[in-house]
């Protein structure tokens, strides 16, 4: 019902390329500059001007945007209240998108609480980074998200999307069987300062998570490993080439021979788990049946947390 351009828009306006919004888009550089073009003259305004390798949008580019959030915010309100007249038990299709650790413990539990609870609702997740399932969510190809708060995604007072706390998971030091700090009952993150560290691939949450913590630590960490896959970390930290932080509910693999350690010193490093949605739908009954399932499971599923 909305003019898709307007995604398009929206997604110039958070990547700040023409080509990263049309990898987001599904659609390629031509297409996009084309729809731009297109829209610019309907609308007899210009809509971008070019800044170095990128582009930014105009003011009046701007204008146009809030509105389209507007205009989005209402048709999403407005599907929420056509179900109201509907009759019948929550059915149709709702779709998660969430990061690893989420992907693995939390959101299958929510989706095993909406089987039981919403029988004839047809679930689907998808594995992916905080960033892109924002990019998911604009795109309609994602009905909520399960997401790491960063400086990589979009701020709480971005209009474009809700976004719902769902719970606060510390960090913990992983080491391997003959490190120093196994057997110490007050261990801080700056005892780790002098350590070799391996860390997840710049742009992704984890690496983010660490350099942030460290420095909240007094410390940058020296980074030995990338390493993406707990697997990978796992077996660098148990031979002994490097430490890690890791998250409290990560399931970490048996066979490496590794000690997670607590920090019992402030500052200890955490991480936000939050929901979003797109903004005016999370009164849709799918959507509010899934923020209500993931809360349920963070409210009494999570024991790990010190709930």
């Amino acid at each position: 019902m909305i003019d898709r351009r307007l995604r398009v828009l929206a997604a110039i306006a958070r990547h700040g390329t023409v080509t990263a919004a049309a990898e987001v888009c599904r659609l390629t550089p031509s297409a996009v500059s084309h729809q731009m073009q297109a829209l610019a003259r309907e609308l007899d305004v210009a809509l971008l001007e070019p800044v170095g390798r990128g582009v930014r949008l105009t003011p009046a580019a701007r204008t146009l945007l809030e509105h389209g959030e507007t205009l989005t915010a209402q048709w999403e309100q407005a599907r929420a209240d056509l179900a109201a007249h509907r009759a019948g038990a929550v059915g149709g299709t709702l779709r998660f998108a969430a990061f690893s650790s989420a992907a693995a413990v939390v959101v299958p539990r929510a989706l095993e609480h909406l089987r039981d609870e919403h029988p004839q609702l047809r679930v689907h997740l998808r594995e992916s980074e905080p960033a892109r399932s924002f990019d998911l969510l604009a795109a309609d190809e994602a009905d909520v998200a399960v997401v790491v708060a960063t400086p990589s995604i979009p701020p709480t007072s971005d209009t474009a999307f809700d976004q719902h706390a769902l719970y606060d998971e510390p960090l913990d030091i992983l080491v391997g069987p003959e490190h120093p700090l196994v057997g110490r009952r007050r261990v801080a993150l700056s005892d780790l300062a002098g350590d070799a560290w391996i860390c997840g691939n710049p742009g992704r949450a984890y690496h983010q998570l660490v350099t942030l913590a460290c420095a909240a630590a007094g410390f940058a960490p020296d980074i030995a490993h990338l390493a993406d896959e707990w697997d990978t970390g796992a077996a660098l930290v148990a031979r002994g080439f490097g430490v890690a932080l890791v998250p409290r509910l990560a399931d970490l693999p048996a066979h490496h021979d590794t000690r997670r350690i607590p920090i019992t010193t402030d500052p200890v490093p955490t991480r936000r788990v939050v929901a979003a949605v797109r903004a005016g739908s999370r009164d849709q009954p799918t959507i509010a049946a899934g923020l209500d399932a993931l809360r349920h499971v963070t409210e009494t599923g999570l024991p790990a947390l010190g709930r």
